[in-house]
């Protein structure tokens, strides 16, 4: 029975060994992939931010703005656009989003444009109205696919087709916190709000057409950014995760490195008491 409890202790050994060094490269990989994900979500945030402070501008200048993206539409449905990941093992990272986006979502009549595999599998399963998958691939998603995205939301809530839009993401605060969010993206009635200078300019076409042709352009820079932060949010969640698994590894190898060698102590003393009984006999 020695010899069994011992054999099947080493497998397990084995079976934790090879884990370990499983989890130990994804943290490797995540930490390699974090440094360029966290560069470029900070260097994706002052676009959308300056597009933002052009358009308080011409909301504040004073001029009569009647821009249809700044009422909510009467008909049409609201329409959530959730960003998640494409792979699990990323602590809460994928859970957290969906759950804060569901919650918001469920019990009304609404209409979800997923991105990430994640977030795709999730609301098909809850048979959510999804506008379109074509963004599975969170991943494989570029910028130019951020701007078809707002062109789509642009048209389909001055079609009447959306009566609001919210955008649902992974803001990355640090390395250790990352925290999802749900942002209205239309209308935008808080963009009167905006701290724009005011000053006597003219705008080449009317104030209003000005303001109508930044908007969809706003609404992909956001996108994009969400997008950015919510790779650099994944990727230090995922981290973060395979450090927390690879030290549990570490410390099963141990517990079990101890338990098999007090196994095979046990039975060196049984068998050398055994020894010791048949030479006395």
């Amino acid at each position: 029975m020695a010899g069994v409890s011992m054999k099947a202790i080493k497998t397990r050994i084995k079976s934790m060994q090879s884990t370990r060094q499983i989890t130990k490269a994804m943290e490797l990989v995540a930490a390699s992939k974090l440094r360029s994900a966290q560069n470029r979500a900070i260097a994706a945030r002052p676009y959308s931010e300056a597009l933002y402070a052009a358009m308080g501008e011409i909301a504040a200048s004073g001029l009569d703005l009647d821009s249809p993206y700044l009422r909510p539409r009467p008909a049409g449905k609201p329409l959530y656009v959730v960003i998640a990941g494409d792979r699990g093992l990323a602590g809460g990272y994928n859970s957290n989003i969906l759950k804060l986006a569901w919650a918001r979502m469920e019990g009304t009549d609404c209409v979800v444009l997923p991105i990430g595999r994640k977030a795709a599998e999730f609301f098909t399963h809850r048979g959510c109205d999804i506008l379109t998958d074509s963004f599975r691939e969170a991943s494989a998603l570029t910028i130019g696919g951020c701007y078809t995205i707002a062109r789509l939301l642009s048209r389909g809530f001055l079609n009447g087709q959306f009566s609001e839009a919210y955008l649902g993401y992974t803001h990355f605060a640090s390395l250790l916190s990352q925290t999802p969010a749900l942002l209205p993206l239309l209308p935008l009635s808080g963009i009167r709000a905006g701290g724009g200078r005011r000053g006597s300019l003219l705008y080449e076409g009317g104030p209003e057409s000005v303001f109508n042709a930044i908007v969809p352009e706003y609404l992909g820079g956001t996108i994009f950014g969400a997008l950015c932060e919510s790779t650099a949010s994944e990727q230090a969640a995922r981290r973060m995760a395979m450090d927390a698994a690879t030290k549990n590894a570490d410390d099963m190898i141990s517990d079990l490195s101890l338990r098999y060698n007090q196994a095979r102590q046990g039975a060196i003393t049984q068998e050398i008491t055994e020894i010791v009984a048949g030479s006395e006999a």
